[in-house]
């Protein structure tokens, strides 16, 4: 009962963070983490409930749709109302005199979640913006080639694209077979393309289609064997998978933080190893684009200050619960409704249940029936709300919960679910 009690209060207080302070000035009587989880399944259910009261969750509306987009918590929503009041007092005095000598304190704090040097991470607006800084920025030339997949998020599909209409690259994309259980195969398939020519592997860490998770570390291995470089596509892997960045092996890293660390929407980062960042020119101008300061990805002028500083807010919420456990929960939630339709006639999963190969994204598809046609009838006849996907060989809807989201909401998808099939 006191555990309990615990977890209640401190859940109460994160809803309500004093503004423009640390945590443990915020907080001075908490320990820097909650209890490890107990064996009693009853109590760590009544641990995630208290979670959930940290979001402002809708107790109409059921929301699985957060692979996408994750809603901030509270006290991080708090904090991007205080600060945008402040900044419109006096624009350029508060958020250049004030807030923006802050990043260096929230770069220092996000790199100790990517246990990197923080001479190595910029802060940018999303997954797209730190990625592309990438893929434009390298002295890539014709006849270069880039091994990538069709299963990559589209805007850096675009971008490499764009690249190779502009400088004459070539693009040679791997023939995924998913979903897969067997690393050695989705390594090899990367492998298999390797020329004397290659330059760049891409590789999307957890592909956002239907939640397979690649074994980054394994392709990046292989590749620099060869010599050639590896770029990271993390935009929905960090801050939901218990990893550090620099064991993934890769030169070059991008995610967003908007999405399982739960930040304001319009913030994200990128990660260079120190010795390659001279090597790569800013996506926008700088008067040093040839340097190695990692702060030369970062000029983008007029920025919004105050969705930047509150991501300091989500970050201390997702320390509160610790990395191992969150990604333990969310791979349970994904299992607990996958477990109790995987037998239902028609069904398909396009996600496997195994937590080496899948985490918080699942994909089911019914025999028969359009991905558009099941996401539209769960909304309008059980008012939850999925994604349908429809890409390469995925015909499904993406179900994806995160942290705040509790099993009586899955029980009521399961139901859905069979009112479909």
């Amino acid at each position: 009962m006191i555990r309990r009690s615990f977890i209640r209060q401190a859940a109460t207080l994160l809803g309500a963070a004093a503004l423009h302070q640390n945590f443990a000035e915020a907080f001075p009587y908490l320990p820097p983490s909650f209890p490890p989880p107990g064996d009693d399944d009853q109590e760590e259910e009544d641990f995630w409930r208290q979670i959930r009261l940290a979001f402002a969750a809708s107790p109409t509306l059921t929301n699985l749709n957060n692979g996408g987009v994750s809603p901030a918590p509270r006290a991080a929503m708090d904090a991007l109302d205080y600060y945008n009041r402040m900044c419109s007092e006096a624009p350029s005095y508060y958020m250049w005199r004030i807030l923006d000598q802050d990043r260096e304190p929230l770069r220092q704090n996000l790199a100790a979640l990517a246990g990197c040097n923080p001479d190595e991470l910029a802060l940018n607006r999303n997954a797209t913006e730190a990625l592309n800084t990438v893929i434009f920025g390298l002295n890539l030339k014709a006849g270069d080639e880039v091994v990538l997949s069709k299963y990559d998020y589209p805007n850096m599909l675009n971008a490499w694209r764009q690249r190779e209409k502009r400088d004459g690259i070539r693009l040679v994309f791997v023939d995924l077979k998913l979903p897969s259980e067997d690393e050695k195969a989705l390594t090899e398939a990367y492998t298999s393309k390797f020329t004397e020519k290659t330059r760049l592997v891409h590789v999307t860490h957890l592909i956002n289609w239907s939640g397979q998770i690649m074994p980054a570390r394994r392709i990046a291995d292989a590749a620099h064997q060869r010599g050639i470089e590896v770029l990271v596509d993390g935009a929905h892997s960090f801050a939901l998978l218990d990893y550090k960045i620099p064991e993934l092996g890769a030169d070059y890293f991008g995610t967003s933080l908007h999405k399982w660390l739960c930040a304001p929407f319009g913030n994200g980062l990128l990660w260079v190893k120190k010795d390659k960042i001279a090597g790569v020119w800013p996506l926008l101008s700088n008067d040093k684009p040839e340097g190695d300061n990692i702060r030369k990805f970062e000029t983008l002028g007029t920025r919004s200050f105050p969705i930047e500083m509150s991501v300091g807010y989500s970050l201390d919420l997702h320390n509160l619960i610790g990395s191992k456990r969150k990604q333990k929960r969310l791979h349970h939630l994904k299992n607990y409704w996958m477990q109790q339709v995987k037998d239902l006639p028609g069904i398909k999963l396009y996600t496997s249940m195994k937590p080496e190969f899948g985490c918080a994204i699942g994909v089911f598809g019914i025999e028969g029936k359009k991905a558009t046609e099941l996401s539209e009838q769960l909304f309008r006849d059980w008012k939850i709300h999925t994604v349908a996907i429809e890409w390469e060989d995925i015909n499904g809807v993406r179900v994806t919960p995160n942290v705040y989201t509790t099993k009586m909401e899955l029980d009521k998808l399961v139901k859905g679910i069979k009112a479909l099939v």
